[in-house]
């Protein structure tokens, strides 16, 4: 792809800023921190600042001190950061929290249909037969990343099971775009928006399946999956914004901006390596910028979210507060944006 233009120094110091920022929140272990460390990790692969680490692994440390909570979807997002710190220092504690994590997901946590993976945010029965398309980032991706870490096939081939059915389930073919969520009782979409979130979780992770699976397209799952994210990022870069931006309901002008759903998408054309996304990748960089504070804190950032009733309901979602996935996606598409010119991809997929 030609080069992103982005000023190297600014984007540095924003990811220092983001990472310090990040560090100093106190989450809990759950999906806010799983999504803000596996931004911390990217930043550390990326930039190979080991100060960054070091402060990961005494925060994961101090977690698992404390004690650490029972499994759910959401927080199995934590696995990111437990390979990466495996794979780093060599630790087995980190393996060991990986594999129990891996251990629910396959043997104890709720499925439905084709053994999809219901979304779960506690140990409670809260969507029956529901899937979002956020179990893609706590779930899916952490499944494929440790299926090709310990070079388990069987998890490897659930992990494309997840991604194949949450795409049948959740994008809209008319459209390209996805839903937030779907229920397998009532065969609808519930409310039925295109909330933008849910398209950041769905177009980052589906970024990353080619890029972390050896020979993927010896896997008929994952050219259903390729194609999935060509029609999705095809159809979202007609909706960005003229500040660089998507919004919170992608085709609602009234709706406003939100920065979490604009890093992930955006890192997503950054890792697909399409040239004809340049444009809106250079308007993405400037935008997710301009909402970065120089003490670190990524703004506009809507607060975690259910599938809503209403228009109203995501309308009405607050973004005043720092929250931890709009720190890990602004670190994830900053970390994207230094490495693409190092980075080669398969045009044909």
């Amino acid at each position: 792809m030609a080069n992103i233009t982005f000023d190297r120094d600014r984007v540095l110091r924003a990811i220092d800023a983001i990472v310090r920022q990040t560090m100093n929140m106190d989450m809990m272990w759950d999906w806010p921190c799983g999504v803000a460390y596996l931004g911390i990790c990217e930043a550390y692969r990326v930039t190979g600042n080991r100060e960054y680490l070091d402060l990961l692994k005494a925060r994961v440390d101090e977690y698992i001190e404390l004690g650490l909570p029972s499994w759910t979807v959401n927080t199995c997002a934590m696995g990111h950061a437990m390979l990466t710190l495996y794979e780093v220092t060599g630790d087995e504690k980190y393996r060991d929290i990986a594999l129990s994590k891996l251990d629910y997901l396959r043997h104890r946590a709720l499925r439905f249909g084709d053994n999809v993976l219901q979304h779960t945010v506690s140990d409670k029965n809260d969507f029956p037969e529901q899937c979002w398309a956020d179990t893609l980032f706590m779930a899916a991706y952490f499944m494929l990343r440790a299926g090709v870490m310990f070079g388990d096939e069987a998890l490897v081939d659930d992990a494309l099971n997840q991604y194949y059915w949450h795409i049948q389930y959740l994008q809209d073919e008319k459209t390209g775009l996805w839903y937030h969520g779907y229920s397998h009782v009532s065969k609808t979409h519930l409310s039925g928006f295109y909330w933008g979130r849910a398209n950041a979780w769905a177009a980052y992770t589906i970024s990353q399946v080619g890029r972390t699976l050896p020979e993927c397209y010896l896997y008929p799952k994952y050219l259903e999956i390729a194609g999935s994210l060509a029609e999705q990022l095809a159809a979202l870069k007609l909706l960005q914004t003229e500040n660089g931006l998507w919004r919170t309901i992608l085709d609602d002008e009234e709706s406003y901006e939100e920065v979490s759903a604009s890093a992930g998408i955006a890192a997503a054309m950054v890792i697909k390596g399409n040239p004809l996304h340049l444009k809106y990748i250079n308007k993405a960089v400037e935008g997710i910028l301009a909402n970065v504070t120089p003490e670190g804190r990524v703004k506009n950032v809507s607060a975690g979210t259910a599938v809503m009733r209403d228009r109203e309901g995501y309308m009405n979602i607050p973004r005043k507060w720092t929250q931890g996935w709009g720190q890990g996606l602004a670190l994830a598409f900053l970390a994207a944006v230094l490495e693409a010119g190092s980075r080669t991809v398969d045009g044909a997929l």
